[in-house]
């Protein structure tokens, strides 16, 4: 009985050796669901595009991206938290997702953390602080004495109550020490006019949102909110060097699979993926979108949500939009 049980034993060892690690080989073998709590046509549909079009020529298999827009981004992402964790179904999302919702939102079913295995980080899109070129203020510094001298005079406009266009331009202000009147638009679209009229004063956005009128000379950037400058607009100085060295807030996109995700499979899609965003094409097509590719690991993303939910959380509380 020993003997055979011994036999038994050997035969198991042998068995699980000679197969393959889950994910290290044999995946994926199907097609792979890419879901983006978007819809069809945005910046997050285009680079979702980008990054299906590399993966399906890499593994041999089609990555279909899948929009599932609606409920502040809630919908898709609670999708694919709830997705079976093989590696199958993925999830394309960032800051407002993962640093804003759970802030705002009591009952959302997600956890920013501990529903979702980081992939990486797949993108970051620099914002920037705009005035109207008709406006007095020449540079950043300029603007906040202004606003020193009026309290509560200067405005400044945002895409909604709750953005990261509205939150980190009250970091800003706390951090500078100024009183400045909030007033939000439904999207950046209807705020461009009435910054170029000078109706508001100052809007912080993403670079996409005053190219036109950057263009035609209407619109002037004052500084760039990222920790460095940006490589469109290189001679724009960072808000840190103006004045404020622990200032920093950018869009910015993360590949996700759901918690409990096979560790080889993580670790498969993850050096692709990284591989990829650190090439010239990756470069180039991100570039067109405005974006700069961010070859970090799922680490960093996690740091990332972490420590930028520690900088809003203050500003959504003072704002009167803590979780509800």
């Amino acid at each position: 009985m020993a003997k055979l049980a011994a036999l038994a034993c050997a035969a198991a060892v042998a068995a699980t050796t000679a197969l393959p690690a889950f994910g290290a080989e044999d995946y994926p073998s199907r097609a792979v669901q890419l879901v983006i709590p978007y819809d069809v046509g945005g910046g997050v549909d285009a680079v979702a595009r980008i990054l299906a079009a590399h993966m399906n020529t890499a593994f041999g298999q089609p990555f279909v991206v899948d929009a599932r827009p609606g409920g502040a981004t809630h919908i898709g992402t609670n999708h694919v938290a709830r997705a079976k964790p093989d590696g199958y179904t993925l999830l394309l999302t960032g800051v407002s997702t993962m640093s804003l919702q759970p802030l705002i939102f009591a009952g959302i079913t997600y956890d920013a953390i501990e529903s979702f295995e980081p992939i990486g980080m797949v993108s970051r899109i620099p914002m920037f602080v705009s005035v109207a070129d008709t406006a007095p203020y020449r540079d950043l510094p300029g603007l906040i004495d202004g606003a020193k001298g009026k309290p509560g005079g200067l405005s400044y406009a945002s895409n909604g109550n709750g953005s990261l266009s509205h939150l980190s331009t009250e970091v800003l202000a706390a951090r500078a020490g100024i009183d400045l009147t909030h007033v939000p638009y439904k999207g950046f679209a209807p705020a461009i006019p009435d910054l170029v009229s000078g109706r508001v004063d100052m809007l912080v956005s993403d670079l996409a949102a005053v190219s036109a009128p950057l263009q035609g000379g209407s619109v002037r950037l004052l500084a760039v909110t990222s920790v460095e400058r940006s490589p469109f607009q290189p001679d724009v100085p960072t808000v840190a060097e103006s004045g404020y060295p622990e200032y920093q807030a950018e869009n910015w996109l993360a590949l996700y699979a759901p918690a409990g995700t096979p560790a080889p499979v993580v670790e498969r899609l993850g050096d692709e993926l990284r591989q990829f965003l650190k090439s010239d094409p990756a470069r180039e097509a991100f570039a067109r979108l405005g974006h700069v590719p961010d070859p970090t690991d799922g680490a960093a993303v996690t740091r990332r949500v972490v420590q930028e939910q520690k900088t809003y959380a203050p500003a959504l509380e003072a704002a009167g939009l803590g979780a509800r």
